[in-house]
This record gives C-alpha cells, structure tokens and sequence, in this order.
C-alpha cells in the first residue's frame, strides 16, 4: 500500500524532481489511496493558472497523519473543509499558499492535532472557537494573514502549546489574560495586530517557561514594567517595537534577563539613560533603540559594542553620547554617529587648615603650598638631630 506522497523538493539532500509549472491537483490522488499516511507538496502551484482542491471527500480522511503544503501560490480556494475532515491528522502544515475563507469551527474534531500551521495564505474572519479544543496542539502558527476581531479567551485551554504566532493579521481587543495559562508556552508573537491601549500584559510574568515574546507593532502603551522580568531569567528575544511605550527602561532588564540575545524596544517614546546594567548582558547579539527621547551615555563595553556591530542601533536619540574610545571602533560605525560624552569637570584639590580662632574663616591651601611646608618641617627635624 502506498502511504507516503511527495511532490516537489522535499529538501536539498532528496532527488525528487521539481512539479511541473501546469501541475494540476487530480481527482485521482484524492480517491486513489485510501491508506495514505502522508502527503507532500512543496513549490509545486506556482503558475499563473489557479489551482483548487477538489470537492469530493478524500479516500484517506481516516488515515491520513500529515498534511504539508508549502509555497504553493496558485493553490487558492477555501481548504477548511478538507481539514475538518481528516480525523486522524496530527501535523497540518499549509503555509505560503492561496487558500482563502474562514477556519472552520469544525476545526475542533481534529483532537489528535498537535502541530497546526496556516501562516502566510490568505484566511479572514475571526478564530473559531472550536481552536481551544485541540488539547494536544503543541504549535499553533496563523501568521500573515487576515484574521480579525478578538482571541478567545478559551485559548488558554492549550495547556499544552509551545508555540502560538498569530502575529500579522488584524486581530483587536485585548490580549486575553488566559494565556498565562499556557504555563509550557515559549515561543509568543502577537507583533503588528490591532490591541491596543491596555498596557505591557503583566500576567507574561508568570509565564516561567517563555523564550521569545514579540508584541511589536501594537499600540499598547504605558511603561514596561519594571518587576515584569524579575521571574523570566531564560528569555531570549524580546520585540517591542513601536508600540506606544513611555517612561524609562527598568534596570531589571538587564538585571534579570542574563540570557538576551535580541531586544528590539525602537519606535517608541521612552526616555532617560540606558540602564548600566545592560552592560551585563553579555550574551546579547542584537539591540535596538533607535528613535525614542534617551539621552546620557552609552553603557556598553568595547568588547560588547564590536560584537554587535551595525546591530548596536542606536540612532534617532540626539541626546545619546559615546565615549570617545568607543567611537572608533572597528565594526561599530553606528557609534561613530553619535557625540562624544563632555568629560565631568575635576577641580584642582585644595586643603582647607582652620585658624585657632572659632569666629577665623578657613583659609584655602594649595598643594604645592602645602609640600613647602613639609619641606620646612623636614629640615627642621633634621637640625633637631644634630
């Protein structure tokens, strides 16, 4: 029996040969392999000409485990039906594609789904309902599409989810306090939707296991939080671009979170110095704080600076200055743009000796002043000798 399909190159280090340019979805394919397990299509729709998934219920409805189909543009037409129909699915990836319409509520029957990616087609309407019931679902993807309206505050039945990008569509409202908990979550990105004006979500303080968090591109406002971190010491990458953000960056940041690598808080209005303590980070590979109101000097090492480069970005704070060893640096010419630090004015020291009077003011010493008068004293102990 024939269990396993695949069209198109699977891979770099496979011989399948490329899908024709007028491939064509055939009736056949959906009748003719009622054991199939597995089905693969990767650039194989990419001709000008439409192609459709055939309305006629598939042979392998009950066998089939995955469902891949990849980068397939001229695959277009609604496919949640034929989703909702395979019972036994475990892994449904259709990314890069034409498909169109709404998730199915149905989608819910599907409970031995564990991995669910739609990202990048062309799906509108508001997530079903019926998401929150995939109690095995370990990654769920809807990115670049055209979702609206709310997330259901039932997702935080998906105990079990690693994963969740729903990042790019035009989702609204507020970002549901039930996601804390998805307590084994560690990768979140809900970047460049529509919530709005309900601040930095306090409740990712309690999300122990996260990795990854991008809120970009929201209009959240407020501050960050600064005990938001105090708990989330293994977070690595953290976007939070262009999103409305005052006050000042919390030291905490770079406190707390010794294992950043990506911090992108641009595009926003926060002001004050860059903490000192972001110069402990010395795992850090990216940072961005370019165009918002910080002023004061840049914390970072040499050796730190060189080693982000053109990713140290700093630009659109006219009140930010360097040192001026820094300014030179190999790699760091995005240093150089920035004006060197003044150097903090050190007076002369001066010695003050107080009269024997209480009411005489105290008169000022200069140090050469004072070394004649030790040198007299010196003399004088000598001759004491003799």
């Amino acid at each position: 029996h024939v269990v396993e399909l695949n069209f198109g190159y699977v891979s770099d280090y496979t011989p399948n040969p490329p899908c024709s340019p007028n491939s064509t979805l055939s009736p056949l394919l959906f009748t003719s392999f009622k054991y199939l397990r597995k089905l693969f299509f990767y650039k194989c729709f990419t001709d000008t000409r439409v192609v459709s998934v055939p309305d006629i219920t598939p042979s392998f409805v009950s066998t089939l485990e995955e469902l891949v189909l990849v980068d397939n543009p001229s695959l277009v037409g609604p496919i949640g039906w034929l989703l909702c129909n395979l019972t036994n699915i475990r892994r449904a990836i259709v990314t890069g594609n034409g498909v169109d319409g709404k998730i199915p509520d149905g989608i819910g029957g599907l409970v031995n789904l564990a991995e669910f990616t739609l990202s990048r087609n062309r799906l509108s309407g508001e997530m079903p309902l019926g998401l929150s019931k995939l109690k095995k679902l370990k990654v769920l993807d809807l990115s670049h599409n055209y979702l609206d309206g709310n997330v259901p505050e039932s997702m935080g039945n998906l105990t079990e989810l690693l994963k969740l990008d729903l990042s790019y569509n035009e989702l609204s409202g507020k970002i549901p306090e039930s996601l804390k908990a998805m307590q084994k979550l560690e990768f979140l990105d809900l970047s460049f939707n529509r919530f709005g004006n309900f601040g930095v979500p306090l409740f990712l303080s309690e999300m122990l296991r996260l990795r990854e968090v991008y809120l970009s591109g929201n209009q959240l406002g407020g501050k960050i939080p600064e005990n938001l971190w105090n708990n989330l010491g293994g977070v690595t990458g953290i976007g939070f671009s262009d999103m409305g953000l005052v006050g000042s960056i919390p030291a905490t940041m770079g406190l707390h979170l010794r294992n950043l690598c990506f911090l992108g808080i641009d595009n926003n209005k926060l002001e004050g110095t860059v903490p000192e303590e972001f110069g402990l980070l010395e795992f850090i590979n990216e940072i961005n704080l370019e165009n918002n109101r910080l002023s004061g000097r840049v914390p970072f090492s040499a050796k730190l600076s060189v080693k982000m480069g053109q990713k140290l970005k700093l630009a659109g704070n006219p009140e930010l200055c360097v040192d001026e060893g820094l300014r030179s640096l190999k790699n760091s010419s995005n240093l150089g743009k920035l004006k060197v630090c003044k150097k903090p004015y050190l007076p002369n020291p001066v010695i003050f000796c107080g009269d024997s009077s209480a009411q005489a003011q105290p008169k000022p010493r200069t140090l050469p002043s004072m070394f004649m008068i030790i040198g007299l004293l010196f003399i004088f102990m000598c001759q004491l000798d003799f």
